[in-house]
């Protein structure tokens, strides 16, 4: 481990969060959840509460009320990706059952007396079929408040795990928790972690992907920089960046999130490259940049009020550009949120995706 990697990520943190690995007593059972369970069931579920897994969307100024969605039947609350987010949700339950630690918390108890939004930064984690595999960080998008672990994630993660890999689900911190950058911050912790403890979690400590989901997008696409990115802490470089429907620019959004997130003032100057959101990704691409497969949507409402020539237009543009493997794919219908692509013309997406890692993982070591 470099002596970067070390400053990210405390040899107590390790042994704190490795103590009930895989050895770990198995739990009573828990019952799995099928499309027609409904949302109070998910969120009641033995095997969900007691893995640690966060099954609630909502941010913490607005907060998901108990009674909200509450009847919902997970089909009907998770819309297309159901089957699929159900068996993510299952893998879940399945490894609780087994004894298997799911949730391990980014950052040490010092860590978090300092900060106490580091509570909220979480790590999931769906162990291989097989022990030693490549594995994939997928992070959510979010809606300023709200994220989207459960159809996004959990739908992906169940056909990543299909595919043979391991994955791990990022919790990071969003809504007004966002302060100086905390949602990067964890993600970089979380690669730490990862590298640090690939042994022990099964997995290798190369040629992983990071898969990110619109706003979870951008956040990977500045760990592939230069400027800001793996090399900065002595990391791996990722063996691909796998991104759907990614915003990589926000737009006119810089200013609002400054003054909400980052307590600016009137007059207070947004320098690039201060805060997450006032990065570009496509202008920092450079042909150190992982190789990278990305989509999104020509009905994609989002992206056509932020500009679809600012994002994976643009990205695909530099990457082009810059020498960097790359492929874009553009859906006729696939909107902004669609996840893992079920029941759009995006479905099956995430085996395009793979497909086009592995080549990319090959293609290095051949040089």
């Amino acid at each position: 481990m470099t002596g970067k990697i070390k400053r990210i990520l405390s040899i107590g943190t390790a042994g704190l969060l490795l103590g009930a690995l895989l050895a770990a007593p198995a739990q009573a059972e828990a019952p799995y959840l099928t499309t027609e369970s409904t949302v109070a069931e998910l969120h009641a579920n033995e095997g969900i509460v007691g893995s640690g897994f966060d099954s609630w969307d909502r941010g913490s100024i607005l907060p998901e009320q108990p009674w909200e969605y509450a009847s919902w039947t997970l089909r009907q609350y998770t819309g297309d990706t159901a089957d699929d987010a159900v068996a993510g949700l299952n893998l879940i339950i399945d490894n609780y059952n087994k004894g298997i630690q799911v949730t391990y918390p980014l950052y040490t108890p010092e860590e978090i007396a300092q900060d106490p939004t580091r509570a909220d930064a979480e790590l999931y984690y769906f162990p291989a079929q097989q022990p030693g595999t490549k594995y994939a960080l997928l992070l959510s998008g979010n809606m300023l408040e709200r994220s989207a672990k459960v159809d996004e994630c959990c739908s992906a993660v169940s056909q990543l795990h299909e595919m043979g890999y391991a994955a791990f689900i990022l919790r990071y911190r969003i809504g007004h928790e966002l302060k100086d950058n905390a949602n990067y911050d964890d993600l970089v912790r979380a690669v730490a972690f990862i590298t640090e403890n690939a042994g022990n979690l099964g997995v290798q400590a190369e040629d992983y992907a990071l898969v990110g989901f619109s706003s979870g997008g951008q956040l990977c696409g500045m760990f592939g920089t230069e400027r800001i990115g793996y090399t900065n802490y002595g990391l791996p470089e990722p063996g691909a960046l796998l991104l759907a429907y990614p915003i990589l620019n926000y737009v006119y959004g810089k200013p609002i999130m400054f003054y909400v997130y980052d307590g600016a003032n009137p007059g207070d100057h947004l320098a690039p490259g201060d805060y997450f959101y006032n990065i570009e990704v496509p202008a920092e691409v450079t042909a150190s940049f992982p190789p990278t497969f990305h989509w999104f949507g020509r009905d994609d409402s989002t992206l056509k009020v932020l500009f679809p020539s600012q994002q994976s237009l643009k990205l695909d543009e530099a990457l082009e550009q810059c020498g960097v493997m790359h492929k874009l794919v553009v859906y006729d219908h696939a909107p902004h949120g669609s996840g893992n692509g079920a029941g759009t013309d995006a479905a099956g997406w995430l085996y395009d995706a793979a497909a086009f890692w592995e080549a990319a993982v090959a293609a290095r070591h051949q040089v």
